[in-house]
């Protein structure tokens, strides 16, 4: 008994190399374009960069930055006033499904922290919150390296009574 599973074991290490060869290496891309977030209050634009790995060809991660351009004007209690998107920062898990050589569909989770600046009659405040974050989006790859993408993200803010935020992006990716 113990001769077969010797041999067993050593004929399962002629596998190994089949093993290697068909494991990939990352795939490196990166986005920059414009983002609209709708929020309960204000909807605010952005300018968003990314950085993520496909580790598989359905599975990877990816880094998020975005910073605001303009602002909203709103309205306090009569008083007017404007907020302003800062920033946000987050992290996602990203699943993919090639649909075709050119077209992917992807979904993704993760946890961001926004903060945003609100100003009225001379006051000015500045909060951030931290959110979960999902969503679902498309890739359109032009050729081998260019592309584009769109997506929207719900981003849940976990302070109370902080409510939620729709982000539609639409970027331009380019992989390393």
């Amino acid at each position: 008994m113990r001769n077969i599973i010797l041999s067993a074991a050593a004929i399962s290490l002629f596998a190994v190399p089949a093993m290697a060869q068909s494991l990939q290496s990352p795939t490196y891309y990166g986005t920059l374009g414009y983002s609209q977030m709708q929020g309960d209050d204000a909807d605010l634009g952005a300018v968003t960069g990314r950085l993520g790995a496909k580790l598989t060809p359905y599975l990877g991660v990816e880094g998020e930055t975005s910073f605001g351009v303009g602002h909203d004007d709103v309205s306090f209690a009569g008083v007017d006033g404007k907020v302003e998107h800062r920033y946000d920062v987050a992290a996602y898990g990203v699943a993919t499904l090639p649909v075709q050589p050119n077209f992917d569909l992807f979904a993704r989770v993760g946890y961001g922290v926004t903060e945003v600046k609100a100003s009225a009659a001379g006051v000015a405040a500045s909060d951030h919150s931290d959110s979960v974050n999902y969503g679902v989006g498309a890739n359109y790859h032009l050729d081998g390296v260019n592309g584009i993408r769109a997506d929207w993200t719900r981003r849940d803010f976990q302070d109370d009574n902080a409510g939620e935020a729709d982000v539609y992006s639409l970027s331009f990716v380019r992989k390393f």
